[in-house]
């Protein structure tokens, strides 16, 4: 099949629990998802994810583009401002950009990591 679909992915049930992310002496966020692999591009990640209310730091190394489509919170880069985020924003990763994730609702959004 050419094009794979998920229908109202807000609400899609059966993720795969992914762990938890989280820093020293705070609660840790519980993470989950679901991959999509679309044949002929492998090492395109990309799905979905969701993430409880918690504080951690951003470990992904390549570009990325995330949707939420839930939650609420705030990202900060490394010696930068920070950006609130909330359900229908979209933000844009350079590749190596690190920062303070702070899910203050559980956050889900759709991404493709490059």
């Amino acid at each position: 099949m050419k094009v794979q679909q998920i229908k109202q992915a807000v609400r899609l049930g059966g993720l795969e629990d992914w762990g938890t992310a989280g820093l020293p002496g705070t609660q840790p966020a519980r993470v989950s998802g679901r991959q999509v692999v679309i044949p002929g591009s492998e090492p395109v990640d990309t799905g979905v994810f969701e993430c409880s209310p918690g504080t951690y730091r951003r470990s992904v190394k390549q570009a990325e583009v995330m949707h939420f489509i839930a939650g609420a919170g705030t990202f900060t880069p490394d010696g930068e401002d920070t950006i609130h985020f909330e359900s229908g924003d979209t933000l844009f990763f350079e590749a190596n950009t690190e920062g303070l994730w702070q899910v203050a609702q559980t956050m889900r959004k759709v991404y493709v990591i490059f």
